[in-house]
């Protein structure tokens, strides 16, 4: 059985991602945590210093909370049929936000993240710093990044950006593999270099690797060459109607440059296509 941690502040962004994970696990097992983390400062006026008892956290923080995430169970029962294999709980917690995460991804045994992010506008504030920013680079569990304006359908094209100069854990693999299995999809493994020019041979093994992992799944390679990493995955993922995008996070030089660039307003994967980012444990 998956389990699954759904950060929401309550926003329509993270309600979209609550709605995503649940249609994308339809078929699956899975424990879902909706979790809502709040500095206590927030509650009060100036975020002045101040010592808190058990009746104030009580009153100003912990039972409105847990009425917003209680509204959120009766959305989630309004909007979808009962699901035998799907169970809810709620978690709060007043704490560092990434502090919070991590303590849950121990303590739940997490196997993925989901959370929102809001358009382009959040997507620039990933480039500062955000919580969903925060989470991606900051935690090692698995995370599925959901912008505002997507909306799920099964998923056919699954492409995975690389330059093959990771030698993959296999380990590491598993969720892309887990997902295409479940959703019947074919997975685009796409190479971006500024200039053609040949792999080397350690890309070669590594290219090598992935083929076999993913023997017997529909896959294919795609080598395309832009002076910008980022318009060639944009053009790619509009031509092909690419419904999830999937990156390893230790591949820096691929993640930064498609996550963490300067032009996300010109680019419209950020504001429609979902992320999976995966980590090594």
């Amino acid at each position: 059985m998956k389990n699954i941690l759904l950060p929401t502040d309550f926003s329509e962004n993270s309600w979209n991602a609550i709605k995503y994970a649940i249609q994308l696990f339809e078929n699956e097992p899975c424990n879902f945590y909706v979790l809502h983390v709040n500095k206590v400062t927030d509650n009060f006026m100036d975020g002045a210093p101040f010592l808190a008892d058990e009746d104030l956290l009580l009153e100003v923080y912990t039972k409105p909370t847990k009425k917003k995430l209680r509204q959120i169970m009766k959305r989630i029962s309004a909007h979808f049929p009962p699901n035998k294999d799907h169970k809810f709980y709620t978690l709060s917690d007043y704490n560092f936000f990434i502090d919070t995460i991590r303590k849950q991804v121990d303590e739940k045994r997490i196997d993925l993240i989901i959370m929102g992010t809001k358009g382009t506008s959040g997507l620039k504030e990933i480039i500062v710093g955000s919580n969903t920013g925060d989470v991606i680079t900051k935690v090692k569990c698995n995370t599925l990044v959901v912008p505002e304006q997507a909306e799920f359908k099964p998923l056919k094209e699954i492409a995975f950006p690389t330059d093959f100069s990771l030698n993959y854990n296999l380990e590491l693999l598993e969720p892309i593999s887990d997902i295409i299995d479940q959703q019947k999809a074919a997975l685009r493994i796409i190479h971006v270099h500024k200039k053609k020019m040949d792999l080397n041979n350690e890309q070669k093994l590594n290219r090598e690797l992935l083929d076999d992992y993913f023997n017997g799944t529909e896959h294919s390679f795609h080598y395309l060459t832009n002076s910008r990493i980022e318009d060639a995955i944009e053009c790619f993922v509009q031509s092909r109607h690419v419904d999830l995008i999937s990156m390893v996070a230790k591949n820096l030089n691929y993640f930064q440059q498609i996550l963490f660039h300067s032009r996300v307003e010109e680019i419209s994967y950020h504001t429609e296509t979902p992320f999976l980012v995966l980590h090594e444990k």
